[in-house]
């Protein structure tokens, strides 16, 4: 097993982990992030109906306009205020953060700061 299929086996069971807490309700819906090299995507979705409420990404055309590059840290910054703006139209005030197996630093922290910033709750 390569070095690559390690990392890859271990943000699994982080996820796992992680989802066995994270629950989305219909009032507090799962902000849920991935991100790979290239870009990074944010939904918001109720696990009850299994119905995603609320999506944004760094390939999305709002989103993607102002950008030169869709994998960094000023492209999860935007794809957050997109998101927390997309949210707070459909009345969604407060979600649970689903990280996705993924560390919290670098893109996805400064996703999650950007959609607080713009008034998500956490």
């Amino acid at each position: 097993m390569n070095v690559a299929q390690e990392r890859r086996q271990a943000r699994k069971k982080r996820q796992i982990r992680v989802r066995r807490k994270v629950r989305g309700t219909a009032d507090h819906p799962r902000l849920c992030i991935f991100r790979s090299a290239k870009h990074i995507y944010a939904q918001i979705i109720e696990d009850t109906t299994g119905k995603t409420l609320v999506a944004a990404s760094s390939i999305s055309k709002d989103v993607a306009g102002g950008l030169e590059f869709g994998g960094n840290v000023e492209a999860a910054k935007a794809v957050g205020a997109a998101i927390a703006r997309k949210a707070l139209e459909q009345n969604i005030k407060q979600v649970v953060f689903d990280r996705n197996g993924f560390l919290y630093h670098g893109r996805i922290k400064a996703l999650a700061d950007a959609a607080r910033e713009n008034g998500l709750a956490f």
